[in-house]
């Protein structure tokens, strides 16, 4: 099955007016931080909070009467099922959608929020898309794929004609791949409006399954990654033979990539974005020298992420970035110890967040005490100055 750049042409004309034409801005602090030309398409800016909107509401669109009767039924971590449920409550289409087990609670209580019926089955996507199928026989509903499927494809195309519309200067695209939709889409669109243009995906470490496919291994795809948005064990069978001879190049990023650039993108842009839809940025900043002086496009697909995650993920690049450390003290367990220490920390501009006074660990003297102390700093140099000045008052360190 194929996909054209006059389907997505006319997947646009039959969603216009029903999606949002997403920003793309340049992005000075981006730009300043990896010595790209940094341009953002901001898709977390759509209704439900992704680009699958397009997709969703162009497959819906292309349903017949008889099938809208009938209802849908898909499998999806969340975006899919969201812009399926809210584009379905609209036009009056029936939507069942099966989630997997350990979907955030941001997903499922948005995709109930609009109307849909919500199955929690299957340890990950695989799962979830045999109970969806399942259901497609038992039920009669007709199954949309959350990318393996024609319509989905062309409608996640327009993207890459709004970017290049809002951005034609652009030399490169970086495009999270999960299942392949949207790098298939935006790959064709793109390729056609400007074939110079370079095309490059971006995977998730654990679920490396387009990468896989085009090395002719068989994918290993195992683990939690807050990238699960794109964590699909196998790319779907149509856009990767669509996305196959368009795309330049993939690059597969590590967790800590992931939260550096959700992260990066609160502190910089101050804008949310989940770990999928952070994929463009966790590449372009785990492989700054493969894009320096380049003007690139992220597609940031993604916004919708538990509050609990984010303060996650953003406390713990303060501790990659040793502007939140514990440090470990060995002392006398005598009156005044905890407040001299804490003087000196406080003198130096350090914010004491946290303290355990331990007095039973094993390996301290029994009149001595162990003093966890976990305190805010400005950057590293702030926390070695801290960290020096304790050991200079004779405090053992053990860590900080």
């Amino acid at each position: 099955m194929t996909v054209t750049f006059a389907d997505i042409q006319a997947a646009r004309a039959r969603i216009a007016g029903q999606v949002d034409h997403t920003p793309t801005r340049y992005s000075r602090k981006l730009s300043q931080l990896t010595g790209a030309e940094v341009w953002v398409k901001f898709d977390n800016l759509q209704f439900t909070g992704s680009f699958k909107e397009r997709g969703a509401l162009n497959r819906l669109l292309m349903l017949s009467p008889e099938e809208r009767r009938r209802g849908v039924v898909a499998a999806s971590a969340g975006n899919h099922a969201q812009a399926l449920a809210y584009h379905g409550g609209r036009l009056g289409v029936p939507v069942t959608i099966v989630m997997p087990e350990g979907t955030p609670f941001a997903k499922i209580n948005g995709t109930r929020s609009h109307g849909a019926t919500v199955v929690i089955e299957g340890l990950d996507f695989t799962g979830s898309t045999e109970a969806a199928q399942r259901l497609e026989v038992e039920k009669g509903y007709v199954f949309v794929s959350a990318f393996d499927d024609a319509g989905i494809v062309a409608g996640q195309g327009v993207c890459a004609i709004e970017f290049l519309e809002d951005a034609p200067d652009i030399e490169a695209l970086i495009i999270p791949i999960g299942g392949g939709g949207l790098i298939a889409g935006c790959a064709i669109a793109a390729k056609a409006m400007k074939p110079d243009i370079k095309v490059f995906g971006v995977e998730a470490a654990r679920y490396p399954s387009f990468t896989a496919r085009r090395a002719g291994l068989p994918p290993v795809c195992t683990g939690q990654t807050i990238a699960e948005g794109i964590a699909i064990k196998a790319v779907g069978d149509i856009p990767f033979a669509l996305a196959d001879p368009l795309v330049d190049e993939v690059f597969v990023c590590e967790e800590a990539d992931f939260e550096r650039a959700v992260a990066t993108y609160v502190t910089y842009e101050k804008t949310v974005s989940e770990g999928a839809g952070a994929g463009g940025l966790a590449a372009l900043l785990a492989y700054p020298d493969r894009f320096k002086g380049m003007k690139v496009g992220l597609e940031l697909c993604g916004g919708n992420i538990d509050a609990r995650m984010l303060a996650v993920v953003l406390n713990r690049e303060m501790v990659r970035e040793r502007r939140l450390l514990v440090y470990r003290i060995l002392g006398d367990d005598r009156p005044g110890m905890l407040s001299a220490m804490a003087a000196v920390i406080g003198g130096l501009g350090g914010n004491i967040i946290d303290v355990v006074h331990n007095r039973l660990a094993l390996d301290v003297p029994a009149k001595g005490a162990e003093f966890d102390i976990m305190v805010e700093t400005r950057d590293s140099a702030h926390a070695d100055e801290i960290g020096e000045a304790l050991k200079e008052r004779g405090y053992e360190l053990r860590m900080g």
